[in-house]
């Protein structure tokens, strides 16, 4: 039967992050509620002057194997799982002289901080908590009569509870808490299989695992009628989950994936070369260059699609400065995301209220290695990230005529920008900055002609004469299955193009572009982003 009240007269706290323990368990000391504990956290309390229980006097038995077995024990289990006014379980406690144990509080070993730090493997698994996972399933499990704790973020709303209960915690509590906590345990173990699979090289195991932490709820998903919410992986990948926000409104469901890939996409330029800006609309680029500093990058970008790029995200690769901030913030403007930015960029974006500035602390590593999900009806389909770079592909040109050295410059610069285009992918590039760009369409060709159309839409709202395909360079995320692709972009104005290949038509393909002295090049990879 529930138990609505349970008072909470002995606590086992046994914890690696020791934030704010010395103040917590003096608040519970304070309410008379006697506390036991193992090793470090044993000692810090000790330290502080409070009179605590070694788990070693309660069990009977010290910590053995250097630690590996101290809570592992019938009288420290016993106490978690029995359940209170249970004839038969209290008998047994009788028996066997279990006491109960109404409050644990435990954080597990730092595993994934020991991954991130980058530790050999033996100290990685050193740092896989056994005994803290199974205290904390134990109570969770028995949550109508105990309460368990596995974050110093609870640690005021809990002591909040049991002073204004006399001690007591209610049901409503400990269920919340009880969920929290095998969430933990299901998000730390899903943590060490990844990372082990990953050792021992299973790239498709019989289980997989996935978990992360709540960072924001959301007011709704991709429409008002949808419930969301943001969760940060395990993975350490800077971006979107490691940014502070500095200002503006919360962040919604599609500013978040929008930021993201604006943000992944601007990583494929190494701020050490050059200074690169990605404008993103709908998880599309709208404009992206790169140039010799950041205000310069983001009016060519801008020009390439300045009417999409009202209401988009602005992604950096090099620190925000005030004449960047001073030029973006004259468009009305979603997100800027960038690695850092000088105090009087931030005064400047701070004079628009509703714009998000955030600022990550660093670059995403386009060559990294990592899973990516997405969900399927009744399941989850997970791949590796897509990690090819085109600097380190082995470009082959197919054409009599090779590429100009300015060619080469743009049509790598346009095949980076390929491989985050929805698919089919077109993208038209000149001088370093792209000058239309086709995306998501059933037909290549269609994608070709509606980033033509593009380019001549910018040339126009420039003020220019002719199209800003004129001269310029294609990339296509995927091979060409007929020549018409090529045709359309050479009509529209391109003089050299770069595609995977792989097609059973190359051979049409590279004769029509023969035909009119057109460049073209295979990298051999595939770019599809769907």
């Amino acid at each position: 039967m529930p138990i609505e009240f349970r008072r909470a007269a002995r606590a086992l706290i046994s914890v690696s992050d020791k934030t704010g323990l010395v103040d917590f368990a003096r608040g519970l000391a304070a309410l008379d509620i006697e506390l036991i504990s193992t090793g470090g956290t044993h000692k810090a309390l000790v330290e502080a002057g409070l009179e605590v229980l070694d788990v070693a006097d309660v069990t009977g038995f010290p910590e053995l194997m250097d630690g590996r077995v101290k809570t592992l024990h019938p009288k420290v289990h016993g106490g978690l799982l029995a359940i209170r006014e249970n004839p038969e379980h209290e008998a047994a406690m009788l028996a066997h002289g279990i006491s109960p144990i109404d409050l644990l509080v435990v954080n597990l070993y730092p595993f994934q901080a020991t991954i991130d730090a980058g530790a050999d493997f033996d100290q990685c698994i050193e740092n896989i908590d056994i005994g803290g996972p199974a205290m904390i399933r134990a109570a969770s499990k028995n949550f109508n009569d105990v309460a368990v704790i596995v974050s110093v973020e609870d640690y005021a709303p809990l002591l909040a509870e049991l002073r204004a209960n006399g001690g007591a915690t209610t049901l409503a509590l400990r269920q919340k808490l009880a969920q929290k906590a095998f969430a933990r345990t299901a998000t730390y173990d899903a943590a060490i299989s990844n990372w082990l699979a990953e050792q021992i090289g299973e790239d498709a195991p019989a289980f997989r695992a996935f978990g992360g932490k709540l960072a924001q709820t959301l007011r709704y998903g991709e429409n008002p009628h949808q419930k969301a919410a943001f969760y940060v992986t395990p993975e350490r990948r800077y971006g979107v989950a490691t940014a502070r926000q500095l200002q503006g409104k919360q962040l919604s469901y599609n500013n978040i994936g929008d930021t993201d890939a604006a943000f992944e996409l601007v990583a494929e330029f190494d701020p050490e070369r050059t200074a690169a800006v990605a404008i993103i609309k709908h998880s599309n680029p709208c404009g992206v260059a790169e140039a010799a500093s950041i205000e310069a990058a983001y009016a060519l970008a801008l020009r390439c699609d300045p009417v999409s790029a009202f209401g988009g995200i602005v992604a950096l690769n090099r620190r925000l400065d005030a004449r960047a901030a001073a030029e973006i913030v004259q468009v009305f403007t979603e997100v800027i995301i960038a690695p850092e930015a000088d105090e009087e960029a931030i005064a400047i974006v701070g004079a628009k209220k509703n714009l998000r500035l955030l600022l990550t602390g660093g670059m995403p590593d386009p060559r990294a290695s990592g899973l990516t999900l997405r969900p399927v009806a009744g399941g989850l389909l997970v791949q590796g990230r897509d990690n090819a770079v085109v600097d380190d592909m082995e470009l082959r040109v197919v054409t009599k005529r090779a590429p100009t050295e300015a060619e080469w410059r743009d049509l790598t610069f346009a095949f980076r920008i390929a491989k985050h285009v929805k698919s089919n992918a077109i993208v038209y590039a000149k001088d370093g900055a792209t000058v239309g760009i086709g995306a998501g369409q059933m037909s290549r060709v269609d994608s070709t002609r509606i980033a033509a159309m593009k380019a001549a839409d910018a040339a126009k709202a420039a003020g220019l004469p002719r199209s800003l395909a004129v001269g310029s360079v294609v990339a296509s995320d995927a091979f060409f299955p007929f020549p018409d692709g090529v045709l359309t972009a050479i009509e529209a104005g391109a003089t050299a193009l770069i595609q995977p290949g792989g097609s059973v038509r190359d051979a049409e393909v590279i004769a029509a572009a023969d035909a009119v002295g057109v460049a073209m090049a295979f990298t051999g990879f595939r770019h599809f982003r769907h």
